[in-house]
Parts: structure tokens; sequence; C-alpha cells
């Protein structure tokens, strides 16, 4: 349930006025193709000789093979001291309920330190910065404050405890500078809790009660997740004024007239009702439109009537192509908006469709590119590597053709994951990193951040402090370096996420991956489970004879005779690629 937010700059000038012609074309004009570069290691490829073979200065970004990064903000690093105690939040709270003082400007230090770079990470997925309730809750584990950002109060600004607007602008920025994609979680299932300092909003926008029973869709949707957390009527289409409490926020603050104004051009441009979910789409599709954000990651799904995401993934992407035409200079690339989804309990196995018990829904025909899978941890703890990765790579090529999966070993909410103890640290890089579809790394799973802290109720266990500290010891630094690895690897070949899976070799084992798109092909062949010292791997699959591959892990190079290759390392795995 994150969402990552952004205060909406106070000067939104004329973006809101372009056509709906312009757009139309500018999206036509992104869309063209960029002719690919021809390489010298065309030949080692056994593709048609129309095609290009990738390399790391030509790879093209696939949303489908992505190495995505997922941050709690107050948890990760603190870049701003100045920023700690606002809004007076200074409640005694259980242990690790309060905030710690993590913010925006660490998280832009650790990507222009190369942090990130060093990791293959490119997508960064980051919790709510939008304003949240200023009080605390009670939940029975001592006073409980918004750190995470899952209690909103206002969409249309930042918290202070997370830094500036400027700040954001400039995250997004510096990100996209070093290649990163951010991917903005957002909400609209759900306001913040009530307190004295939080009022609810009006009948006509929430609902407090039934609490949600899920014996079937109507009882998942039309309903609270829990005590005290207010349920935006995302069913109701009928025209509401905004609520008081917001309408004497903005007043106070001085930009209501702003807000009015640009609510009147969004409603006009759309043609959509001002309805409680069309308001919240204008306020979330704003920060596409001014920032450039690259995609959503969807709290809640299933709570919400799928017709709402087939709406805001269509107003997303016409911001995002409005963005783009008005920022020519910052465009990344021509990949479309991104829409992933938090649809919880959804497996792979379950392909398109999710079932209510008296419903079936296919989620993917309502917006969303990618769910993310809470299947994964218990497929890596029961299937060893080929079983994993044939089964995802099967099912990635056939029913979900076009679409893809988001796979983790540990989350913010998840009580169950993969390795909570951290025993099986490197098997959770190997098994995570190198299986078909998106990676989610959740911050720490690289240094091996503890998920069982002292003192701690419910989910505060997984959000921890990251471990900066413990990256001075050498275990740290040599399960880092692994995952680095391995990232890196993902990053370079979109082939590892998005590719085709083939076994060579059950023992010791031996695996190609193939992507190939648009006349370019990308293509690997990895060891694991290998002998230490020297190893020979059947490649002939993929490489022809003569062809001079570099083993990434080790960084030995060799080349390919009688169609096999032999490297010698220290080291049970090995990642080939045709030499750059």
């Amino acid at each position: 349930m994150i969402e990552i937010f952004v205060l909406k700059h106070k000067s939104k000038h004329m973006k809101h006025l372009l056509t709906t012609s312009l757009l139309m074309l500018f999206s036509i004009l992104i869309s063209c193709k960029n002719e690919t570069k021809q390489t010298s290691e065309e030949n080692s490829i056994t593709e048609s000789q129309t095609a290009t073979a990738l390399t790391t200065e030509n790879m093209p970004f696939v949303w489908e093979g992505a190495n995505v990064y997922f941050l709690l903000a107050d948890r990760f690093k603190n870049g701003d001291p100045t920023n700690d105690k606002v809004l007076d939040r200074s409640k005694e709270t259980g242990v690790l309920r309060g905030f710690e003082g993590g913010d925006i400007k660490g998280i832009i230090q650790k990507i222009e330190d190369g942090y990130f770079k060093e990791l293959g990470i490119n997508a960064l997925w980051v919790n709510p910065l939008v304003e949240q309730i200023h009080d605390s809750v009670d939940e029975g584990t001592g006073n409980t404050y918004p750190f995470h950002g899952y209690w909103a109060k206002d969409w249309t600004s930042i918290d202070p405890n997370f830094g500036t607007y400027e700040d954001l602008r400039k995250l997004v920025e510096v990100a996209h500078q070093n290649g990163i994609r951010i991917l903005m979680d957002v909400v609209i299932n759900h306001t913040g809790p009530v307190t004295e300092k939080d009022p609810l909003w009006s009948d006509d926008w929430v609902r407090t009660g039934p609490q949600c029973s899920y014996k079937d869709y109507e009882t998942a949707v039309k309903c609270t997740l829990v005590k005290n957390l207010p349920d935006v009527k995302t069913e109701s289409n009928d025209e509401v004024k905004l609520p008081e409490a917001l309408v004497t926020k903005w007043k106070e603050e001085g930009r209501l007239e702003a807000e009015m104004d640009e609510l009147e051009i969004f409603f006009a441009k759309t043609g959509l009702r001002r309805s409680p979910k069309n308001y919240i789409i204008k306020w979330l599709t704003d920060y596409v439109r001014e920032l450039g954000i690259d995609g959503y990651r969807v709290d809640t799904v299933k709570h919400v009537e799928e017709g709402v995401w087939s709406i805001l993934a269509e107003q997303a992407k016409l911001a995002f192509t409005e963005w783009k035409k008005n920022n020519p200079n910052k465009v990344l690339d021509n990949n479309d908006f991104f829409v992933l989804g938090e649809l919880y309990g959804y497996g792979i196995d379950g392909k398109r469709f999710y079932d209510f018990g008296d419903r079936k829904v296919d989620y993917y025909a309502n917006g969303f590119d990618n769910l993310i899978n809470f299947q994964f941890k218990y497929d890596a703890k029961r299937l060893d590597y080929e079983k994993l990765y044939s089964k995802y790579g099967s099912a990635l090529q056939t029913g979900l053709i076009g679409k893809s999966v988001m796979n983790y070993i540990s989350s913010h909410d998840d009580g169950d994951p993969f390795d909570k103890e951290r025993k099986k640290t490197f098997e959770s890089a190997t098994k995570l990193l190198l299986t078909p579809g998106i990676s989610q790394i959740y911050y720490g799973d690289e240094t091996g951040r503890s998920l069982i802290i002292e003192g701690t109720e419910g989910d505060a266990t997984l959000r921890s402090n990251m471990n900066w500290d413990d990256l001075e010891t050498d275990d740290t630094k040599s399960l880092l370096l692994h995952w680095q690895k391995l990232g890196k690897f993902r990053k370079n070949h979109p082939s590892i996420g998005a590719g085709k899976h083939k076994m060579i070799q059950e023992t010791p084992y031996i695996f190609s991956r193939k992507y190939s798109k648009n006349n370019s092909v990308d293509s690997v062949v990895i060891g694991l489970n290998q002998r230490k010292g020297t190893k020979t791997l059947k490649v002939n699959s993929i490489f022809k004879d003569g062809t001079v591959l570099t083993d990434t892990y080790s960084g030995m190079e060799a080349t390919v005779k009688d169609g096999n290759i032999t490297i010698k390392s220290d080291y049970e795995i090995v990642l080939l690629e045709a030499k750059k």
C-alpha cells in the first residue's frame, strides 16, 4: 500500500491547456523507432541476419524485465536533519512507529553516489510522500504516526517530514539522469484515519462501514479495509463538492483559487464528472504531467471497481504524453506510461484473472501492464531453479504475453517473506533476479537487513532503518557484491526478465534466455551450481564458435570452441554475454 506523491508546484502554467489533437500528434511522433546501431557481435548470435545484437550502449529499457528497488523514505537515509521534527508529531510511539528522519534528499544522495547504479536498478518505487494526517493513531501498539505514507490528508501537497516539492522535482530529474525510472504509488481507495486534527470528509465522499468481509465482490469493494480508515466512494458517479476541510486548508495556505481554477480546466477538458474518484484522478495525474513520473504502482486494486483503473490509466497516459511534449530534452525513450497493480492475493497461476468467488475480473484488461505476484515466495521455497524459471518463463510467454508480473522476496507488509531470518540471502538474490518477470528488491534485501526487530508489533518489524553500518563488515560486503553482479547483469540484458527461457543442461545446470523485439535481439547463457575452478559450459545453441564471451560474475573471458566455453573461476555461477 504505497504511494510516491509530489506536492504540486504552485504555478501550474498553461500545461493544462494543451489540446487533445496536439497530444495525439506527439504520441505518434514519440512512437517512431530509432534505428539501432549495427555492432560487431551480430554474427555471434544465432538469429536472423537482419537482427541487431544489443550492447549495454544501445540496450533498450524494457519494463517487463525491470529491476525495481522499493524503499520507505523515512527508513532509508536521512539527508536533511532540519525536517526531522515538524507538525508537532511529538507523542511517544510504539517501537518503529514514528518518524525516524529519512527523506527525499537522502534518496537523492544515494542515487548520486552510485548506489543504485552498482545494484543494477533501473526503476525506483518510493513509499507515499503526500501530506499525511497530522496526528497519530493508537492502534493498541502505541501511538503510530503516518511515516509509511498510507494515511493521506491532502493529495496535492507533500509531507514536510519528507522534504519539499523542489526536493522531489530534483529526485525525479536526478533519477532520470541516471537512467532510473520513477514509479509513483497511487491510492484512490481511502483517506487517512480520523483524528482530532484530521476531520472526517463528508458522507458523499467516504463511508466508515461496513468493514470488508471478503465473502464476494461487493464485500471486498464497498467497505472499509480496517476500522477508522474511511473508504472513498469510488463507485459513485454523483457530482460532489470538495470536502470542507480541504477547502479550508487550501484557503489558509493561499492556494484555493489556483486549485479551483485547475479543477475547472481539468473537468472541462476531460468531460469527466466531478465524482470523488475523478477528483483524485486529477490530483494524481498532475504529478505525471508536471514531473514526468514514468509509471504508477496502484494500491489496493481489488478494493476499487475495476473500471476506475481504466480511467486512471487513460488519463495518466495523456498526462505522460503532455509532459513529453513540454520536455523533449528530458524524454528517456518511447516507452508508454506503465501501470503496476497491487492486487492482494494474485498469483501467476491465476493467469489473467482474480476470483472473488462470485465474479472473476481481468485487471490486465482494465489498464494494468503488470500485477504484483504474491505467489513468488511460495514457488521460490518449493521449486528448484529450473522448475521455477521454466514455470515463469512459460506463463509469461503464453497466457500473459504482452503483460508481466512483479516478483519479490520481502516487502513492507508481508509478514511471511521468503527468508524472514535472512538465512538464504544469496539464494534469495539468485532466485529473484534471474526469474522471468520484474524483480522487486525491498530495501535491505541486498544487505541482509533484519526483518525481526525486538519490541516491534505487526508490520513495524519489516520497516526498520536501512542497515548502512553493516556495509563495514566483510559478510555484508560479500552479499551486496552478489546482488550487484546479478542486478547489473539483469539490467544490461532484457532477456533475463522478458526473454524466452530454455534449459541447456540439467547437471551442472545451464540455461539460456533470448529476447527479440523490433529487429533487436539479446541472448545470454547462465550456469548455476557449477564446480569451482575450471568448468566447461555448452553454449552452441546461443553463441557460435569463435565468439568471445565474458563471464560478468568473475570477469573472465574465453572463446567458444566446439560449441563450448571454458571458464576458470572460484565461483559456482557463470553469467555469459558476448564481449562488448
